[in-house]
Order: structure tokens, then C-alpha cells, then sequence
């Protein structure tokens, strides 16, 4: 089996990394990889299998947020991913997130695609982009969903005038 390797994927000002799931024994190259795409996020998906000290010492803030594989997210972890994004990309618009789960092949890629739907981008247009980077990514189960999944614009802003206000997403 090839080494995995971590998909980096952008949309407008979004940047979002899906990289291989580390164990202790491969963190010191994952944490190499991450700072080579400037990552200061990483959303982890699936149960630990790392120790977060030696990651958060290098300066990247850890989320622990899993849920089943196979499975689409469930609504809180969709709001909070959201949310993180949205606030992530406005603070700090040159970051990268990572967002890991096991393979990378479900959970990590079904998160990235709620972000780009919810900054426009179509639901095919969104599965094939992250395809193309993540040959075998989603199920049936988490294509239904993204296919039904209905945007809210959360990562759109309005100022106080009621304009459309693109500060994080351009």
C-alpha cells in the first residue's frame, strides 16, 4: 500500500487540508506536513490515535469532534464546523484547516464539502472537485446527504447596511 498523502483543498479564499490519520510513531512527520501548509486548525474526526501535546506545542490548536464513520455529521458538529470556518477564514484569511478522519475518504471530505457548498459552490461541482484530489471519497449514504443538504449561506456576510459584506469568503 502507497504512503498516504494529504489533499489540499481551496475554494475562494478557503483552505482546507485532509491528511493521512497519524499515529505517535508518525507525528513528528505529520506535524512537518501540516506546517508546510501553514495549518493552525485540525478538526479531528475519529477517534485519537495521537497524543495532542507535541501538535498543540508547535502552535495548532486540536478539535476533537468525532462521529461515526460511514456517517454523514451529525447537526451540532455541522454548525460548529460552520462556525469554526467562518471565523477561522475571517480571522486569520490565509490559514489552513486540516480535518482529519481514518482514510480520509468520508468524514474529513463530507465536512470540506458542507464549506464549499456553503459558499456556492454546487453539490456536483463539490463532490467532483474533492474527487479528483480524493480518488474513492464519499459513500452513498454521505452523497445522499450532501445531495439534500440545503445551504444556508452561513459563510456569506451582510454589513450593517445590508450589503453582502465577503470578508471571509471572496
Amino acid at each position: 500500500m502507497n504512503s498516504p498523502v494529504a489533499v489540499e483543498v481551496t475554494y475562494e479564499n478557503m483552505r482546507f487540508l485532509i491528511p493521512h490519520n497519524p499515529t505517535n510513531a508518525t507525528l513528528n512527520k505529520f506535524i512537518e506536513e501540516l506546517k508546510k501548509y501553514g495549518v493552525t486548525t485540525i478538526l479531528r474526526v475519529c477517534e485519537a490515535t495521537y497524543n495532542t501535546a507535541l501538535v498543540e506545542k508547535e502552535g495548532i490548536h486540536v478539535l476533537d469532534w468525532p462521529f461515526d464513520d460511514g456517517t454523514p455529521p451529525p447537526n451540532h458538529i455541522v454548525d460548529d464546523w460552520l462556525s469554526l470556518v467562518k471565523i477561522k477564514f475571517c480571522e486569520e484569511p490565509s490559514c489552513c484547516i486540516a480535518v482529519h478522519c481514518v482514510a480520509g475518504l468520508g468524514r474529513a471530505p463530507v465536512l470540506v464539502a458542507l464549506a464549499l457548498l456553503e459558499g456556492r459552490m454546487k453539490y456536483e461541482d463539490a463532490v467532483q472537485y474533492i474527487r479528483q484530489k480524493q480518488r474513492g471519497a464519499f459513500n452513498s449514504n454521505q452523497l445522499l446527504y450532501l445531495e439534500k443538504y440545503h445551504p444556508k449561506m452561513r459563510l456569506r456576510f451582510k454589513d450593517s447596511n445590508g450589503h453582502r459584506n465577503n470578508c471571509c469568503i471572496q
